[in-house]
Order: structure tokens, then C-alpha cells, then sequence
């Protein structure tokens, strides 16, 4: 096991570095290449472009740490309550509930039945 760790953790530190730095040029690349032509913004260095990286992943990305699965899971099982097989009689009112809430009036051949 100790022989494992003494592959992974190397190889996964230089993962990191080089997802940093071709993260970085692509972000300078692009920002010199779109930003200073079409708004007159200044060009920034690698070290800016990887600092832009890095904020971008703190306000959008947001954190590992914290269980996306749960909100995923209680959202999925709504979801999942919702579609259940319903009466007759329950999905007669959900319709209505939605004419009513949308503002249609039943259609001709659901009048004549009434």
C-alpha cells in the first residue's frame, strides 16, 4: 500500500501544477487576445491571469467540501414525488388548477361532458 501512495501523491501534486499552469496561460492568452482590443483594457502577466483563475474558482466554482449530493438528492426525490402515478380524480384537479391558473377555459368537448 505504502509502495501505491509513493506513486499517487507525486503524481498527483504535478497534475495540479500543470492543470495551474496551462489553466493560467489560457486564461492570459485569452484575456490579452479578447479584452485590450475590444474594451482597451490592459494586458495582464501569468501571474495575474492565474490570481483571475483562482478568484473565478472561489465566487463560481464553490467548494469540494461542501455536500453538493445533498441538495442534489432532496431536489431528485421532489422531483420523483411529483411524477407519482395519481388518481384520476387528482390529476382532473391538477388540470383545473392549471386553466384556472393560466386562464383557459375548458376545452369544447370536456364541456359537453359536463
Amino acid at each position: 500500500m505504502k509502495r501505491k501512495w509513493f506513486f499517487i501523491v507525486p503524481l498527483a501534486i504535478m497534475a495540479m501544477v500543470l492543470f495551474a499552469v496551462i489553466g493560467g496561460d489560457v486564461v492570459m492568452r485569452l484575456w490579452n487576445w479578447l479584452l485590450p482590443p475590444l474594451f482597451g483594457w490592459r494586458h495582464i502577466t501569468f501571474w495575474q491571469a492565474l490570481g483571475l483563475l483562482t478568484l473565478c474558482r472561489i465566487l463560481f466554482g464553490g467548494s469540494r467540501w461542501r455536500s453538493p449530493g445533498r441538495y442534489n438528492f432532496r431536489r431528485r426525490m421532489q422531483m420523483r414525488a411529483g411524477c407519482e402515478p395519481r388518481t384520476p380524480e387528482q390529476r382532473e384537479q391538477f388540470r383545473q388548477r392549471m386553466r384556472e391558473f393560466f386562464g383557459f377555459s375548458p376545452s369544447a368537448c370536456e364541456s359537453k361532458a359536463h
